[in-house]
């Protein structure tokens, strides 16, 4: 009882100490520091409202658009500058007020580092985001080709570094040890990968994807699992959109193991079918639509002209098989059926001028008995 009364005496003391101190040059100190800050809020305002937009329309007429978005990534983090800014210059003149030196305080030093530190790795942060331009901009300009499928997995390792970054640097200004921080990363990561070496097969897993290059982000690949667009990338897993629009996550450790079609590296797709025509055709009419099956597909721009293959297969069970096989000049899914339709009109026209019927399966049955005497049987 008796320590709660000490400690609410020295409050009242302390309370009476400030109040002693407060005169009308407290209140002007205090009127300067807010004033102050209200400046620099106006300041803030015509920065991001005039001075920014002349800084990102004269970047925007350069060569490279890096510099814009450097701009862009620390627009955010430069406006916060003149929040902590004010604050700090309002807080001098606070102290002022009750006869306290801020300026000197150790405390408010690191507070005020520590900020801006933060708002520096903000901005880093915001410039490394995996659709940022920085990538391609500084592979066109050192001249070294960057594939899609490294931006995620690049952006997600700077993230990362800027991150420890930020926060030994932080330590640091606090006083902390950070060489003893980074070896207990060390320690403690050494354990880490001991408990999850599955996720790190991913993680190596995506590591062989990125070396490999298999497929990009964009990519319409196949696999033992899954067939789809390519996504995204990270460092646990691989996001496919399935043909039936469901989003497949596949492992990287799997899909690195796994043998992958990548149907977009390929320029052409095949056409291949049958075709079967009545067996009441004649040998020239199959030889007439064999012909001229052939010389559309010649005429037909849509269609290469290596690998066209039109011949009399076999005799089916109901029908004279023709078999039809070529490519097509493009590899896109959508332009690939309606060029596979249009191949389709075209022979129906063929086989409709030529006079020559589509086959179709039947089956014949035959009696022992005539029908009429079996109709005739029936009536006795």
């Amino acid at each position: 009882m008796d320590g709660v009364q000490e400690v609410f005496q020295n409050t009242v003391d302390k309370f009476s100490l400030l109040s002693n101190r407060l005169n009308e040059n407290t209140l002007k100190y205090i009127g300067f520091g807010v004033g102050i800050f209200l400046i620099f809020m106006v300041i803030r305002k015509i920065f991001t409202r005039y001075i920014l937009k002349i800084l990102i329309k004269i970047s925007s007429k350069t060569k490279t658009q890096l510099n814009t978005k450097i701009i862009e990534a620390f627009q955010e983090p430069i406006r916060s500058v003149f929040i902590v800014i004010g604050f700090y210059l309002a807080i001098l003149f606070f102290g002022k007020g009750f006869y306290y030196d801020f300026s000197q305080s150790i405390l408010i030093k690191h507070m005020i580092n520590s900020v801006l530190i933060i708002l520096a790795a903000w901005g880093c942060l915001n410039l490394t985001e995996e659709h940022s331009l920085l990538y391609e901009e500084l592979s066109d300009k050192f001249n070294f080709k960057l594939d899609k499928i490294v931006f995620p997995f690049l952006s997600k390792i700077l993230k990362i570094t800027i991150v420890a970054l930020a926060i030994s640097v932080v330590l640091d200004e606090w006083g902390y040890n950070v060489n003893g921080f980074i070896a207990g990363l060390g320690i403690g990561g050494l354990a880490f990968a001991f408990a999850a070496k599955d996720a790190l097969s991913n993680v190596f897993g995506g590591l062989i994807i990125i070396l490999d290059k298999p497929f990009s982000i964009g990519d319409y690949i196949k696999t033992s699992n899954v067939e789809g667009i390519v996504e995204d990338i990270n460092f646990r897993s691989t996001k496919i959109r399935a043909t039936d629009k469901g989003l497949v996550t596949e492992p990287n450790s799997t899909l690195a193991n796994s043998t992958i079609i990548n149907w977009t590296k390929r320029d052409t797709r095949r056409l291949n079918f049958n075709i079967g025509v009545t067996y009441g055709t004649s040998k020239e009419q199959l030889r007439n639509c064999i012909n001229k099956i052939k010389e559309m597909l010649m005429e037909d721009e849509n269609i290469a002209k290596e690998g066209i293959l039109v011949n009399f297969d076999k005799f089916g069970v109901s029908s004279l098989d023709i078999v039809i096989n070529c490519f097509t000049n493009t590899a896109d899914w959508d332009k690939y059926l309606q060029i596979k339709e249009e191949v389709n009109f075209k022979i129906m026209d063929i086989l409709e001028k030529e006079h020559v019927s589509m086959a179709f399966p039947s089956s014949s049955i035959y009696f022992e008995t005539p029908l009429a005497n079996i109709n005739k049987g029936g009536n006795d």
